[in-house]
Protein backbone atom coordinates (compact mmCIF):
# COMPACT_ATOMS: atom_id res chain seq x y z
CA UNK A 1 0.00 0.00 0.00
CA UNK A 2 2.60 2.33 1.06
CA UNK A 3 4.54 2.00 -2.71
CA UNK A 4 1.14 3.03 -3.72
CA UNK A 5 0.41 6.10 -2.02
CA UNK A 6 4.20 7.41 -2.70
CA UNK A 7 3.70 7.17 -6.49
CA UNK A 8 0.69 9.51 -6.52
CA UNK A 9 0.89 12.44 -8.22
CA UNK A 10 1.51 15.68 -5.55
CA UNK A 11 1.12 18.54 -8.47
CA UNK A 12 4.51 19.97 -6.53
CA UNK A 13 2.22 21.09 -3.40
CA UNK A 14 3.43 20.82 -0.28
CA UNK A 15 2.13 22.42 3.02
CA UNK A 16 3.74 25.34 4.67
CA UNK A 17 2.07 26.28 8.12
CA UNK A 18 -1.71 27.03 9.33
CA UNK A 19 -3.22 30.17 8.02
CA UNK A 20 -3.73 31.37 11.23
CA UNK A 21 -0.19 31.65 11.91
CA UNK A 22 0.33 34.49 9.54
CA UNK A 23 -0.19 38.23 10.46
CA UNK A 24 1.52 41.07 9.70
CA UNK A 25 5.15 40.12 10.31
CA UNK A 26 6.96 37.97 7.86
CA UNK A 27 7.78 34.51 8.44
CA UNK A 28 10.30 31.89 7.55
CA UNK A 29 10.04 28.47 6.83
CA UNK A 30 12.44 25.73 4.85
CA UNK A 31 10.58 23.59 2.03
CA UNK A 32 12.75 20.76 0.30
CA UNK A 33 15.94 22.60 0.90
CA UNK A 34 14.68 26.25 -0.04
CA UNK A 35 14.15 29.03 2.68
CA UNK A 36 10.63 30.88 1.90
CA UNK A 37 9.32 33.73 3.43
CA UNK A 38 5.50 33.88 4.03
CA UNK A 39 3.75 37.41 4.47
CA UNK A 40 0.34 38.96 4.29
CA UNK A 41 -0.47 41.23 1.33
CA UNK A 42 -4.05 42.59 1.56
CA UNK A 43 -5.12 39.74 3.46
CA UNK A 44 -3.71 37.59 0.45
CA UNK A 45 -0.59 35.02 2.03
CA UNK A 46 2.53 35.60 -0.45
CA UNK A 47 5.35 33.14 -0.79
CA UNK A 48 8.84 33.71 -2.26
CA UNK A 49 12.04 32.89 -1.69
CA UNK A 50 13.72 34.68 2.25
CA UNK A 51 16.78 35.62 0.16
CA UNK A 52 16.73 39.57 -0.92
CA UNK A 53 17.46 39.43 -4.67
CA UNK A 54 19.83 42.81 -4.06
CA UNK A 55 22.42 41.35 -1.95
CA UNK A 56 20.70 38.26 0.13
CA UNK A 57 19.48 39.75 3.32
CA UNK A 58 16.85 37.21 5.03
CA UNK A 59 13.45 39.25 4.02
CA UNK A 60 11.64 37.62 7.02
CA UNK A 61 13.47 39.70 9.10
CA UNK A 62 12.17 42.75 7.50
CA UNK A 63 8.60 44.20 7.75
CA UNK A 64 5.58 44.67 5.32
CA UNK A 65 4.61 48.11 4.22
CA UNK A 66 1.15 48.32 2.57
CA UNK A 67 1.38 44.96 1.43
CA UNK A 68 5.46 45.20 0.17
CA UNK A 69 8.15 43.28 2.06
CA UNK A 70 11.06 45.88 2.68
CA UNK A 71 14.40 44.52 2.91
CA UNK A 72 16.23 45.19 6.36
CA UNK A 73 19.14 45.56 4.90
CA UNK A 74 18.64 49.02 1.79
CA UNK A 75 14.56 48.91 2.34
CA UNK A 76 14.37 47.53 -1.25
CA UNK A 77 10.36 46.67 -1.31
CA UNK A 78 9.41 43.63 -3.19
CA UNK A 79 5.93 42.37 -4.32
CA UNK A 80 3.78 40.02 -6.48
CA UNK A 81 5.46 41.49 -9.24
CA UNK A 82 8.95 40.08 -8.85
CA UNK A 83 12.44 42.11 -9.30
CA UNK A 84 14.69 40.50 -11.55
CA UNK A 85 15.05 36.45 -11.18
CA UNK A 86 13.32 36.94 -7.76
CA UNK A 87 9.73 35.74 -8.11
CA UNK A 88 6.60 35.04 -5.63
CA UNK A 89 5.83 30.86 -5.52
CA UNK A 90 2.53 29.57 -6.38
CA UNK A 91 0.84 29.87 -2.80
CA UNK A 92 -2.82 28.11 -2.28
CA UNK A 93 -4.90 29.23 1.15
CA UNK A 94 -7.48 26.59 1.87
CA UNK A 95 -8.96 28.50 4.81
CA UNK A 96 -6.93 26.02 7.12
CA UNK A 97 -3.60 25.37 5.34
CA UNK A 98 -1.09 27.11 3.40
CA UNK A 99 0.56 25.66 0.34
CA UNK A 100 3.69 26.06 -1.84
CA UNK A 101 4.40 24.61 -4.96
CA UNK A 102 7.71 23.54 -5.39
CA UNK A 103 9.80 22.88 -8.41
CA UNK A 104 9.01 19.09 -9.24
CA UNK A 105 10.33 16.87 -12.31
CA UNK A 106 6.36 15.56 -12.39
CA UNK A 107 3.65 17.62 -13.68
CA UNK A 108 2.79 20.57 -11.65
CA UNK A 109 -1.19 21.54 -11.08
CA UNK A 110 -2.56 24.78 -9.92
CA UNK A 111 -4.32 23.57 -6.80
CA UNK A 112 -3.46 21.05 -3.93
CA UNK A 113 -6.00 18.03 -3.48
CA UNK A 114 -7.57 19.22 -0.56
CA UNK A 115 -9.58 16.13 1.23
CA UNK A 116 -13.09 16.59 1.94
CA UNK A 117 -13.77 18.63 5.00
CA UNK A 118 -17.04 19.28 7.14
CA UNK A 119 -18.65 23.00 6.57
CA UNK A 120 -19.30 23.64 9.84
CA UNK A 121 -15.73 22.68 12.64
CA UNK A 122 -13.50 23.01 15.21
CA UNK A 123 -9.97 23.24 13.82
CA UNK A 124 -6.44 23.24 15.35
CA UNK A 125 -2.90 22.88 13.81
CA UNK A 126 -0.41 21.44 15.26
CA UNK A 127 2.91 21.15 14.10
CA UNK A 128 6.48 18.69 14.83
CA UNK A 129 9.74 18.20 13.12
CA UNK A 130 10.91 15.17 13.11
CA UNK A 131 14.40 13.25 11.71
CA UNK A 132 12.96 11.17 8.94
CA UNK A 133 11.23 11.35 5.33
CA UNK A 134 7.68 12.25 4.77
CA UNK A 135 7.28 8.69 3.30
CA UNK A 136 7.92 7.59 7.39
CA UNK A 137 5.20 9.88 8.71
CA UNK A 138 3.24 8.17 6.09
CA UNK A 139 3.81 4.79 7.16
CA UNK A 140 3.35 5.12 10.94
CA UNK A 141 0.15 6.53 9.97
CA UNK A 142 -0.55 3.61 7.91
CA UNK A 143 0.42 0.96 10.85
CA UNK A 144 -2.68 1.21 13.09
CA UNK A 145 -1.79 -1.79 14.80
CA UNK A 146 0.14 -0.22 16.83
CA UNK A 147 -2.29 2.01 18.39
CA UNK A 148 -3.50 0.86 21.57
CA UNK A 149 -0.44 -0.69 22.94
CA UNK A 150 1.95 2.40 21.65
CA UNK A 151 -1.00 4.84 22.54
CA UNK A 152 -2.79 3.42 25.28
CA UNK A 153 -3.58 7.31 27.31
CA UNK A 154 -4.84 7.68 24.21
CA UNK A 155 -7.00 4.88 22.39
CA UNK A 156 -8.56 2.24 24.96
CA UNK A 157 -9.75 -0.32 22.04
CA UNK A 158 -8.52 -0.71 18.08
CA UNK A 159 -9.77 -3.35 15.93
CA UNK A 160 -9.40 -2.84 12.05
CA UNK A 161 -12.16 -3.42 10.08
CA UNK A 162 -11.25 -3.44 6.67
CA UNK A 163 -7.65 -3.17 4.48
CA UNK A 164 -8.45 -2.21 1.14
CA UNK A 165 -5.70 -0.98 -1.75
CA UNK A 166 -5.62 2.40 -0.83
CA UNK A 167 -7.57 2.75 2.28
CA UNK A 168 -8.16 1.27 6.08
CA UNK A 169 -11.08 1.19 7.82
CA UNK A 170 -10.67 0.98 12.16
CA UNK A 171 -12.98 1.11 14.85
CA UNK A 172 -11.32 2.88 17.02
CA UNK A 173 -12.41 3.41 21.52
CA UNK A 174 -10.88 7.11 22.08
CA UNK A 175 -10.10 7.91 25.67
CA UNK A 176 -12.43 10.89 26.81
CA UNK A 177 -11.50 11.26 30.89
CA UNK A 178 -11.13 8.38 33.36
CA UNK A 179 -12.74 5.16 32.27
CA UNK A 180 -15.41 7.56 29.98
CA UNK A 181 -14.18 6.76 26.07
CA UNK A 182 -16.16 7.32 22.41
CA UNK A 183 -16.18 5.06 19.99
CA UNK A 184 -16.01 5.70 16.04
CA UNK A 185 -15.31 4.04 12.84
CA UNK A 186 -12.54 5.87 10.80
CA UNK A 187 -11.38 5.06 7.70
CA UNK A 188 -7.67 6.53 6.65
CA UNK A 189 -6.58 7.68 2.85
CA UNK A 190 -4.13 9.28 1.10
CA UNK A 191 -4.78 11.86 -1.80
CA UNK A 192 -1.08 12.44 -2.22
CA UNK A 193 1.84 10.79 -1.57
CA UNK A 194 2.30 13.21 1.54
CA UNK A 195 -0.24 13.34 3.15
CA UNK A 196 -3.01 10.84 5.51
CA UNK A 197 -6.10 11.89 5.88
CA UNK A 198 -8.16 10.24 9.01
CA UNK A 199 -12.24 10.38 8.18
CA UNK A 200 -14.89 9.76 10.96
CA UNK A 201 -17.67 7.34 8.99
CA UNK A 202 -19.63 6.64 11.91
CA UNK A 203 -20.53 7.52 15.46
CA UNK A 204 -19.84 10.51 17.09
CA UNK A 205 -18.57 13.40 15.06
CA UNK A 206 -19.04 11.94 11.51
CA UNK A 207 -17.42 14.21 8.74
CA UNK A 208 -14.81 15.16 11.42
CA UNK A 209 -11.04 14.94 9.75
CA UNK A 210 -7.79 14.57 10.84
CA UNK A 211 -4.70 15.47 8.18
CA UNK A 212 -1.73 14.97 8.75
CA UNK A 213 0.74 16.42 6.01
CA UNK A 214 4.62 15.45 5.93
CA UNK A 215 6.74 18.42 4.17
CA UNK A 216 10.39 17.65 3.44
CA UNK A 217 12.84 20.31 5.20
CA UNK A 218 15.92 18.96 4.09
CA UNK A 219 17.56 15.83 3.70
CA UNK A 220 16.44 13.22 6.85
CA UNK A 221 14.15 16.32 8.22
CA UNK A 222 10.85 16.49 7.73
CA UNK A 223 7.92 18.94 9.21
CA UNK A 224 4.78 17.11 10.28
CA UNK A 225 1.42 19.46 9.47
CA UNK A 226 -1.77 18.01 11.53
CA UNK A 227 -5.21 19.92 11.25
CA UNK A 228 -8.05 18.40 13.21
CA UNK A 229 -11.38 19.46 11.88
CA UNK A 230 -13.83 18.44 14.20
CA UNK A 231 -17.69 18.48 14.24
CA UNK A 232 -20.92 17.41 15.06
CA UNK A 233 -24.77 17.32 14.60
CA UNK A 234 -25.39 17.44 17.65
CA UNK A 235 -27.88 20.69 18.15
CA UNK A 236 -25.35 22.66 20.72
CA UNK A 237 -22.02 22.56 18.20
CA UNK A 238 -22.55 25.90 17.25
CA UNK A 239 -22.07 26.85 21.04
CA UNK A 240 -18.80 24.54 20.68
CA UNK A 241 -17.83 26.33 17.84
CA UNK A 242 -17.82 29.67 19.70
CA UNK A 243 -16.00 28.54 21.97
CA UNK A 244 -13.08 27.29 19.30
CA UNK A 245 -10.38 29.63 20.76
CA UNK A 246 -10.66 27.79 24.09
CA UNK A 247 -11.02 24.36 23.15
CA UNK A 248 -7.89 24.64 20.67
CA UNK A 249 -5.86 24.27 23.42
CA UNK A 250 -6.61 21.12 24.63
CA UNK A 251 -6.77 20.01 20.79
CA UNK A 252 -3.56 20.79 20.26
CA UNK A 253 -2.29 18.88 23.34
CA UNK A 254 -4.18 15.54 22.46
CA UNK A 255 -2.56 15.90 18.95
CA UNK A 256 1.25 17.18 20.10
CA UNK A 257 1.09 14.01 22.54
CA UNK A 258 0.10 11.44 20.36
CA UNK A 259 2.91 12.90 17.76
CA UNK A 260 5.46 12.90 20.91
CA UNK A 261 5.34 9.19 20.68
CA UNK A 262 5.21 9.00 16.58
CA UNK A 263 7.72 11.25 15.92
CA UNK A 264 9.70 8.58 17.91
CA UNK A 265 8.67 5.71 15.76
CA UNK A 266 8.59 7.88 12.23
CA UNK A 267 12.76 8.36 13.30
CA UNK A 268 13.24 4.99 14.25
CA UNK A 269 12.15 3.54 10.96
CA UNK A 270 14.11 5.92 8.99
CA UNK A 271 17.15 5.29 11.25
CA UNK A 272 16.74 1.94 10.41
CA UNK A 273 16.42 2.26 6.82
CA UNK A 274 19.90 4.74 6.64
CA UNK A 275 22.15 1.86 8.07
CA UNK A 276 21.10 -1.21 5.65
CA UNK A 277 23.29 -1.02 3.44
CA UNK A 278 22.07 -0.67 -0.67
CA UNK A 279 24.96 -3.38 -1.59
CA UNK A 280 23.78 -5.88 0.53
CA UNK A 281 20.74 -7.86 0.03
CA UNK A 282 17.95 -7.38 3.05
CA UNK A 283 18.42 -11.51 3.09
CA UNK A 284 22.30 -11.85 3.32
CA UNK A 285 21.68 -9.04 6.38
CA UNK A 286 19.61 -11.20 7.89
CA UNK A 287 22.22 -14.02 7.41
CA UNK A 288 24.74 -12.34 8.40
CA UNK A 289 23.15 -10.86 11.33
CA UNK A 290 22.43 -14.77 12.06
CA UNK A 291 25.80 -15.87 11.93
CA UNK A 292 27.08 -12.94 14.00
CA UNK A 293 24.60 -14.35 16.62
CA UNK A 294 26.04 -17.90 16.36
CA UNK A 295 29.28 -16.79 16.65
CA UNK A 296 28.16 -14.78 19.92
CA UNK A 297 26.67 -17.76 21.02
Amino acid sequence: MLRRILAKPSGGWRVVCAVAEIHHVPRRFRVEGLDIVVWRADDKLMVAPDACPHMGASLSTGHVRCGRLVCPWHGLELDRGGHGRWKVLPAFDDGVLLWVRMATEEPTTSAPVIPARPTQFVDAVVQMEARCEPRDVIANRLDPWHGVHFHGHSFARLVVLDVAEESITLRVAYRVVGPFVVEVDATFTCPDPNTIVMTIVDGEGVGSVVETHATAIDRGRTMVTEATLATSDRPGFFVVRRLNSLIRPWMRWAAERLWRDDREYAERTYELRQVQSPAVPKGAQRRKMAVSQTDED
